[in-house]
């Protein structure tokens, strides 16, 4: 900015005789860094995959500066389209520039120009965040699928019509919450990969009991809820805290049209279950051909039948124990990450492994739930099954990584 002066004995009467007889003062030279962080942030999202466009009033060569400052542009010669250029273009050149995979300038825009960027990003099926801070980004902002206004100083317009304020003005809080959703959502994926997995262990023993002829229930239905609302409750809620994997942001967006219930989820459930079932299944029908009485002869009462139907319990409560640990990470071994690393899943595990010794030993309890004491021999096999379930979910993402390394 140039600062001049000059005498005057009256209020001028026009900008020209404003501007007449002046002296040339100095210039002044205003700065706005950006935050140090920024330039992280911006390396987080494209990692993660997502595609910055600097849309700006400003010109080219300030925006070009800025942008390369924090890591926005890195090529020698990034696309520049002004807000006059945009007027020049039809629909079809607009939509050939934003799939250009280039980096993008868009300068000298107005609030036209942007709602129009805008509208073409969502035709070309992607998902639009836009940030703004001032009145005129406010019709970008409500348009936009995610609109983030800025909190200190934006305007009360840009605020009002966005669905997200940054209380700290940081771009790095945008990149910060896009890790943190991802986390969250992995964290229900496994929070459902964990539950259903011991369904089907609970449901295969009656099955197979079934079918082949024997009399009674391998499970029976009091068992079945000390399992789901005693032993598996808490774990599942220490997984839904799990902190972010360090690969979040090394992948991707999802498609919005993904399911929860993906094939990869179906797929994990069902290879865990089908362990912990064969695992269970095992051990009952191993403790019942071992005792040497037929089948006919076997009644509720029967001391080998109650021992067999607590080894059943007993066999989904410490296999879901290590399955809890296998399902923390999708990838990553999770002894890379640290087994003790979520101390509130391990405390929950314990808790429930606990109910479980307390279920096959306390004699109250003994009488509702129908079990009886287990030996020594007989936790060692079922935390045998339990590492082996474990070896069977590191082996699989070994060869995950192994096949489709990030």
């Amino acid at each position: 900015m140039a600062a001049a002066s000059r005498p005057a004995q009256r209020q001028p009467r026009s900008r020209e005789e404003a501007e007449a007889g002046l002296t040339f003062l100095g210039l002044i030279g205003m700065l706005d860094p950006p935050r140090p962080e920024v330039a992280d942030a911006v390396r987080a999202c494209r990692r993660a995959g997502i595609r910055i466009v600097m849309v700006t009033g400003d010109h080219p060569l300030t925006a070009e500066v800025i942008a390369r400052r924090v890591g926005i542009v890195r090529e020698p010669h990034p696309a520049v389209v002004t807000g006059a250029g945009l007027d020049a273009m039809d629909a079809a050149g607009l939509d050939a520039v934003l799939a250009e995979d280039a980096e993008l300038l868009l300068c000298r825009v107005s609030p036209e120009h942007k709602m129009r960027v805008v509208a073409a990003f969502q035709r070309r099926g992607e998902v639009v965040a836009v940030t703004g801070d001032g009145a005129n980004d406010a019709p970008a902002l409500r348009h936009a699928d995610i609109g983030v206004s800025i909190g200190a100083t934006g305007t009360d317009v840009a605020r009002e019509a966005s669905v997200m304020v940054l209380l700290d003005d940081s771009f790095a809080s945008i990149a910060a919450a896009v890790e943190l959703g991802r986390s969250v959502y992995r964290n229900i994926r496994k929070f459902l990969v964990y539950l259903f997995s011991h369904n089907i262990a609970e449901l295969a023993p009656i099955l197979v009991a079934t079918f082949v002829g024997f009399p009674l229930v391998p499970l029976m239905a009091v068992q079945v809820l000390a399992i789901d609302l005693g032993s598996d409750v808490l774990p599942a809620l220490a997984l839904g805290a799990e902190p972010p994997e360090r690969d979040v942001m090394d992948n991707p967006p999802r498609s919005p049209r993904e399911p929860l219930f993906s094939s990869d989820v179906v797929r994990r459930f069902v290879f865990l279950g089908t362990i912990q079932a064969l695992g269970v299944c095992g051990v009952f029908f191993w403790h019942i051909h071992a005792s040497g009485i037929p089948y006919a002869a076997f009644t509720p009462g029967n001391h080998v039948y109650r021992e067999a139907i607590t080894l059943t319990q007993a066999g989904i409560v410490v296999s879901q124990f290590f399955n809890a640990l296998a399902v923390r990470t999708d990838r990553e071994s999770v002894f890379r990450v640290g087994v003790f690393s979520n101390p509130r899943l391990i405390a929950a595990g314990c808790l429930g492994i606990a109910l479980m010794a307390a279920i096959s030993y306390a004699p109250p309890l003994q009488a509702v739930f129908h079990t009886a004491p287990l030996s020594p021999a007989d936790w060692a096999v079922l935390a045998a099954l339990g590492v082996l379930l474990l070896a069977a979910e590191e082996t699989r993402k070994w060869a995950l990584r192994r096949r489709h390394p990030v």
